[in-house]
């Protein structure tokens, strides 16, 4: 096993600096999970599913998964407080394969195509304050059509405006993680407090009685979905995948646990304030789009209302509302606000994205680069790379198309980690566990089977089969990768 709190750069760091207090965890998980999905996702579910009732069940359901996997990662996270987090945990308890299959998936999909796709929500809501950074202004443009699935190649203003976003993230964490963790906190204060805003107005004076009537009333709640069989629950399996990606890395701290203070202790309590926090703030931020929008309209519809939750333009529900309580100058502040949360949410995702890919060059499963420190103690070459990825990765898809990706895959290894607690308890009983999972065997078991079941609704739904299969494969083609990267049988480098 390598010592992955240490790296050496020709001028670098030893090792990490523990600059991250309880309050910087707790901001590193709700940052990393507020970011334009709780704005924008609400309008596809919507579409989905067809029903107020059911809009709300997929937040609930959401936020009770992601909870009890905050719960069962908090005993992993205690164990291994070291760099690397789900990587470390999959790696400890099921083989270097597993983890090195993790991370590989973690470069190629989930962190980077989550921070390209989160970059590219930063650009369509800078289009409202600045129409000319459009999606559909484009300087290059190549359309790929497979499986009915269109993939949209080239550089609109849009996306130009998701690059730089990335770049200046990148830029700001290669400055050190004190650097990083302030931007951090300010812009998660910032935009935890928009929310919560955004919820206040939409309960109060945004109540629209039109709306509630037709959300509400007349067993309109639960209608438009009769069938609660089989196929429904497929549709409704499928439709998660919105509200799932908004709730995404949640565990963010634990690649970043080597600079945290006191981790045994702090990993856990942020891991669950943070997500039991957003939990409820997206359920009530779903309430207020409700009782502020009529849930259906028509594409063509001529005011905000006639277009409803489902038919918002480019999907921006938020926006929508906030329109429809101070017109259009209402809009402008929320785009604004949105564009500060995006910020916040990227952050933290280059912040924490980049210590796996250093843990993983530790254990010589990555660049050897990666794994050293700059004279600031971060792991500058492995930021570097991310960001010339999820360049990439924003030039090679719509929002919609990264995100169905990234959550395949997540779910997939969150399901996995999960597996490994259970295996850790048998192979380790008596390793040191300052924090245990509570409810276990219980809760953690329905997180496995809560998270593999909608893998599997992903695999079959129509809407979303040809982006988890491709999921699938990039998961599958790191085996060969790794038996090539170690045909040398290289040695993990010492710390």
């Amino acid at each position: 096993m390598s010592d992955q709190t240490a790296g050496h750069g020709s001028h670098g760091h030893s090792e990490f600096v523990k600059a991250l207090t309880l309050t910087d965890a707790t901001m590193l998980v709700a940052g990393s999970m507020i970011g334009s999905g709780i704005f924008i996702v609400s309008a596809d579910i919507s579409r989905t599913v067809g029903s107020p009732g059911w809009l709300l069940l997929a937040w609930v359901v959401t936020g009770i998964i992601t909870v009890l996997g905050a719960l069962a990662f908090g005993e992993l996270a205690a164990m291994y407080p070291r760099a690397g987090g789900t990587y470390t945990f999959l790696r400890e308890s099921m083989g270097p394969l597993m983890g090195f299959l993790y991370g590989w998936t973690l470069f190629i999909v989930i962190q980077t195509g989550t921070i390209a796709a989160v970059a590219v929500a930063f650009g369509k809501f800078l289009g409202v304050l600045f129409p000319a950074v459009s999606a559909d202004r484009w300087l290059m443009a190549v359309n790929i059509k497979a499986g009915g699935t269109t993939l949209e190649l080239g550089l609109s203003w849009q996306r130009v405006a998701a690059l730089i976003s990335i770049w200046v993230l990148t830029w700001v964490n290669l400055r050190g993680v004190k650097e990083g963790k302030w931007v951090q906190t300010v812009l998660t204060f910032v935009k935890t407090a928009t929310l919560a805003v955004l919820i206040i107005l939409g309960l109060t004076i945004g109540r629209n009685a039109a709306a509630i009537t037709a959300n509400f009333g007349n067993g309109n709640f639960f209608a438009g979905r009769p069938d609660v069989g089989a196929l429904f629950v497929v549709t409704f399996g499928s439709a998660l995948v919105g509200s799932l990606f908004a709730a995404d890395s949640w565990h963010a701290p634990t690649f970043a646990a080597a600079e945290v203070q006191n981790p045994s202790r702090n990993l856990p309590i942020a891991l669950l304030t943070g997500t039991v926090l957003v939990s409820l703030l997206y359920v009530l931020a779903n309430v207020s789009y409700l009782v502020a929008l009529p849930l259906h309209g028509a594409a063509d519809g001529a005011t905000l209302m006639a277009r409803g939750i489902d038919h918002a333009t480019q999907d921006r529900v938020a926006t929508a509302m906030m329109e429809s309580i101070f017109g259009a100058n209402g809009a402008l502040i929320m785009a604004g606000a949105i564009i500060v949360s995006t910020l916040g949410c990227n952050n933290g995702l280059i912040l924490s994205g980049a210590r796996v890919y250093y843990a993983m060059a530790r254990d010589g499963s990555f660049f050897a680069r990666a794994g050293e420190l700059s004279e600031h103690g971060v792991p500058a070459y492995a930021l570097v790379l991310q960001s010339v990825w999820t360049s990439l990765l924003c030039l090679s898809g719509t929002y919609n198309q990264l995100l169905d990706y990234v959550i395949f895959a997540a779910l997939v290894f969150y399901a996995l980690t999960t597996v490994g607690l259970f295996l850790l308890r048998v192979q380790r009983p008596n390793e040191p566990r300052p924090y245990k999972a509570v409810g276990y065997p219980v809760l953690p078991a329905l997180y496995v089977l809560s998270a593999a079941g909608v893998a599997v609704t992903l695999l079959v739904a129509d809407k979303t089969r040809v982006q988890a299969f491709s999921g699938l494969l990039i998961v599958l083609l790191g085996i060969p990768v790794y038996v090539w990267w170690h045909r040398g049988a290289r040695a993990p480098k010492a710390g």
